[in-house]
């Protein structure tokens, strides 16, 4: 049994971004993380994810985030983040904010959008708690989290899921800022490094996103994994 049940949106036009969210997850890991990508047509195929597509959604995993704690056999935590993240903290850290009283924990940001769309052209939308969902820590055994059954998640509206209405305010726990730091957005350490950096509005995959903050670092693990890789 791992210590962390880790599930990453997975994306088939950025496989490249889920594999470095995964690799920098695991090698800054001091425990046993077992880290899964929830793919879309995977459920699908299964039989599990029968939402009709939105022409709004920006990913694959817009609304089948929200399978974790099912995926996760809907007991203990288990952690979700977008693939378009880069780690550079120990999640251990994360075990120690755990709050058996709240359904899930996460980054309370106060976001609003500078630009009007992302690198890759889709549109960026502005909505209460937005990038909340974008990394969260589930309380599976919790009350409001077992009611984030299939038949919700395949029924209820993006903004009940993504705004967190499935639980109650109180029981929405507050994770630093830290470990889901939005470039271009969020103010930059003045020294070191955030525990994880999000490329909200698009990361070094794209060939015209490549003097963003963290960038480097990002590609040196892009191409530790793929030798050949091309920004596209």
């Amino acid at each position: 049994m791992p210590d962390l049940k880790f599930f990453v949106g997975w994306d088939s036009r950025e496989d490249i971004a889920y594999q470095v969210a995964r690799q920098s997850l695991l090698q800054n890991a001091s425990i046993d993380v077992e880290v899964t990508p929830i793919r879309l047509q995977d459920l699908v195929s299964r039989g599990v994810y029968t939402r009709d597509v939105d022409p709004l959604a920006s990913t694959e995993f817009t609304y089948s985030r929200f399978f974790t704690p099912w995926l996760a056999g809907n007991s203990g935590w288990a952690a979700f983040c977008d693939c378009d993240f880069l780690f550079f903290g120990d999640v251990a850290e994360l075990l120690g904010m755990l709050d058996d009283s709240k359904a899930v924990c996460c980054v309370h940001h106060d976001y609003k959008p500078k630009n009007e769309t992302k690198m890759d052209g889709k549109a960026q939308t502005s909505y209460p708690r937005k990038n909340w969902s974008s990394l969260m820590l589930f309380n599976c055994d919790h009350p409001s989290t077992k009611g984030l059954t299939p038949e919700v998640v395949n029924s209820e509206s993006g903004a009940y899921l993504h705004r967190m209405q499935w639980a109650k305010d109180e029981e929405i726990g507050s994770v630093p800022e830290e470990w889901n730091w939005l470039e271009g957005w969020s103010e930059k350490p003045s020294a070191g490094k955030p525990k994880a950096v999000h490329f909200t509005n698009g990361g070094p995959w794209f060939k015209d996103w490549q003097n963003v903050d963290y960038a480097e670092d990002w590609l040196k693990i892009a191409k530790s994994i793929d030798p050949g890789f091309q920004p596209i």
